[in-house]
């Protein structure tokens, strides 16, 4: 599972048994995502949780660092043997923005945020899978 963290809004999105095609799942609140994650694992196996890592063009960290740190926290404090991966997240939302008009997707459609979150999960967690997958 691969979470594009925002201070509002969460982008989810899963893989294949295969761990081969990222799809978005879905889009929830910041304040739900840990127990949203937790009662998914319920349900499906969860490996490993791969949540973007938000720096600058200097490779300094954004100022929503804290904030993804006090989201692991609490997602470690529910699943303390779920494994967590960083990936660089820089460039997944003019990607996702890109991939949606490529896609087709109406103007009217590319101006939801939440489109634009699970589409941003859906490029970070495909571009673990390529890496894990090259490796």
């Amino acid at each position: 599972m691969a979470i594009d963290y925002g201070t509002k809004r969460v982008g989810i999105a899963v893989t294949d048994a295969l761990q081969i095609i990222a799809t978005g799942l879905t889009t929830i609140s910041a304040s739900e995502a840990p127990q949203f994650i937790l009662d998914y694992s319920q349900k499906e196996e969860l490996e490993t949780l791969v949540v973007g890592e938000s720096r600058r063009w200097n490779n300094e960290y954004n100022e929503i660092e804290k904030d993804i740190q006090s989201f692991l926290s609490k997602v470690r404090k529910l699943l303390p043997d779920l494994p967590v991966k960083r990936v660089d997240e820089r460039f997944t939302s003019s990607l996702a923005m890109d991939s949606l008009i490529t896609g087709g997707v109406k103007k009217k459609d590319r101006r939801k945020k939440e489109l634009l979150d699970e589409v941003s999960a859906t490029i970070i967690l495909q571009s673990y899978l390529s890496a894990k997958n090259t490796i």
